[in-house]
């Protein structure tokens, strides 16, 4: 037998197994029930799911079951096409967590049934029709903007500049070096696809605001904290709490996940 025929031998059999036990909707149409145990972490712009390593380990050891996205970063709508195949494959509710620009996409795929709680990580959270670029526009730009550098395709990427002294200030040389090297490139239009329905008007929500962020306005997640009547903490931390205080970034997702028991 040829390689090949191998291959697509294994593959029908396969096919046919999972077919026969599972059928295509078995896990994304079951609703929010039960309590939350599944944590979905969704990572900003100009990273990757690295992002949430200190986390992880934090949340599991409290027995919930802990899935990072990782978002293209090639547009919006496949950012949330990646977000929703990871609530999909839960077994259960699901508590979304999104950092910066994984804010714009909880709001977004927060839509799911499944979804039954958000949580925002110095983020953004936009209105029905705003995007993450329009809802900055009345605080004004950050510092960390004016390091970001566009290439050929539409694509933008954060200097190391930008990323030691305005995304993760509070974080030791080693992890600057760690942060750049594992940047992901962001397509500039993700930022300004603006949100059809925003998941936070019907979902219970909690928002980290960092005091000291430079890539967003404090005031901006404030304010939004506020418009949505989120449970809201406060840390004195760069744009990654997550990195420079994740005891207490864990502590609050934790406190999300045991405040909402949903249906029976």
């Amino acid at each position: 037998m040829t390689l090949a025929r191998s291959i697509a031998t294994t593959a029908a059999k396969a096919t046919f197994i999972f077919g026969s036990v599972f059928s295509a909707t078995a896990f994304s149409q079951q609703p929010a029930t039960g309590a939350i145990r599944n944590v979905v972490l969704v990572h900003g712009a100009w990273a990757d799911g690295s992002s949430w390593s200190k986390i992880i380990p934090l949340l599991e050891a409290k027995g919930l079951h802990v899935v990072c996205v990782q978002n293209p970063l090639t547009s919006f709508a496949d950012d949330v096409a990646a977000t929703n195949r990871a609530i999909d494959a839960q077994d259960g509710p699901v508590l979304l967590v999104g950092h910066s620009y994984g804010g714009a996409v909880i709001t977004e795929a927060g839509n799911k049934e499944k979804v039954a709680g958000l949580v925002y990580v110095a983020a953004f959270a936009p209105d029905k029709g705003e995007s993450a670029g329009s809802q900055s526009k009345p605080y004004g730009p950050t510092p960390g903007i004016a390091e970001l550098r566009p290439l050929e395709d539409g694509f933008l990427v954060l200097t190391p500049k930008g990323i030691a002294e305005d995304f993760a200030p509070d974080l030791s040389p080693t992890e600057h070096s760690i942060l750049t090297a594992t940047q992901t490139p962001t397509q500039g239009s993700a930022l300004g696809s603006p949100i059809t329905e925003p998941a936070w008007r019907t979902k219970p929500t909690w928002f980290i605001v960092a005091a000291n962020d430079r890539m967003i306005s404090p005031k901006q997640e404030t304010d939004s904290a506020k418009k949505m009547g989120a449970r809201t903490l406060t840390l004195q931390s760069s744009h990654v709490p997550m990195l420079s205080k994740p005891s207490e970034v864990a502590a609050f997702i934790i406190e999300a996940a045991h405040a909402q028991k949903v249906g029976h």
